[in-house]
């Protein structure tokens, strides 16, 4: 699929930062086999391309300078979480993205118009408000095939995207995000602790599938990297949900072997697997 690419010094220097951060964090040899919903052994043996390919190969999109993100706030405001959802379980037919940051988002055109150029249709938006604030939700298909988003890179990048438009328009979001450290204007004060933050459980959703609740410290790439950890061990990812809160990646994933739920002696190997690359340390960390 080709994929619109934005020209602006904003998106160059975004772009080089994410080409920083993933020679940190992804080594070079590591290759990506397989998207939600297909076989996960075919697209293993046929891969050929390395993570994060669409942002490698493209710059994270941003719209023109007349677009405005028309959220406002005040400087003494309780600066809230910041949420970003991807989930592909509520709609058969589109991928569901919500944001939520208190009540500081406005319409979030810049956002929908960075969508739009990475080939994305926009189909539905709406608005609803509860005691945590605004919520923002988009129903989003790609242009070339008027279906939901499969690709895994391609979610990642949509993630970024979103988290990069945050950061540009509520710099105030930066303390709050993982991201922030990267692309923000402020780090995070406090970083989790990778082996407190780590949860990792398993539960049989039905006879065909299992569900795999995966929650740890965010970071670029993380969304494909559980997908490929686990497709590394022959158990396929059927669809699932990723959430972003904070500096927490909440992930829940369907999945199945061989079109049966995990038997336990599997749900362990897959639990072992994921907890041994989560918490193992950076190339740079283990230097010292």
């Amino acid at each position: 699929m080709a994929i619109a690419m934005a020209s602006s010094g904003s998106t160059l220097g975004v772009y080089t930062k994410l080409v920083a951060l993933e020679k940190q964090f992804i080594p070079k040899t590591a290759f990506f086999g397989c998207s939600f919903g297909l076989d996960p052994v075919k697209h293993l043996s046929n891969s050929t391309k390395s993570r994060l390919s669409y942002s490698l190969s493209t710059m994270i999109p941003k719209a023109s300078a007349t677009a405005i993100e028309d959220g406002s706030y005040q400087e003494t405001d309780v600066v809230p979480t910041p949420k970003v959802i991807i989930d592909q379980d509520s709609d058969p037919n589109a991928t569901v993205v919500e944001i939520t940051f208190g009540d500081r988002l406005g319409a979030l055109l810049d956002t929908m118009n960075a969508l739009k150029n990475l080939g994305l249709n926009v189909v539905k938006a709406n608005v609803f408000l509860d005691s945590s604030g605004k919520h923002n939700t988009f129903s989003i298909t790609k242009a070339s095939t008027g279906r939901k988003v499969d690709d895994p890179e391609l979610l990642e990048v949509i993630r970024l995207t979103i988290i990069s438009n945050l950061l540009e328009y509520h710099p105030e979001s930066s303390a709050q995000l993982a991201m922030g450290e990267a692309f923000g204007v402020e780090a995070p004060v406090q970083k989790l602790d990778v082996d407190i933050a780590t949860r990792i459980q398993i539960y049989d959703d039905s006879p065909d599938r299992s569900l795999l609740s995966v929650e740890t410290a965010d970071r670029p790439g993380l969304l494909v990297d559980l997908v490929k950890i686990v497709t590394d061990i022959n158990v396929a990812v059927e669809s699932g949900e990723f959430d972003t809160e904070g500096l927490l990646a909440k992930a829940k994933f369907h999945v199945s072997y061989k079109g049966k739920a995990l038997i336990k002696p599997l749900q362990q190997v897959v639990t072992n697997s994921l907890r041994y690359f989560l918490r193992r340390p950076t190339t740079e960390e283990s230097s010292f």
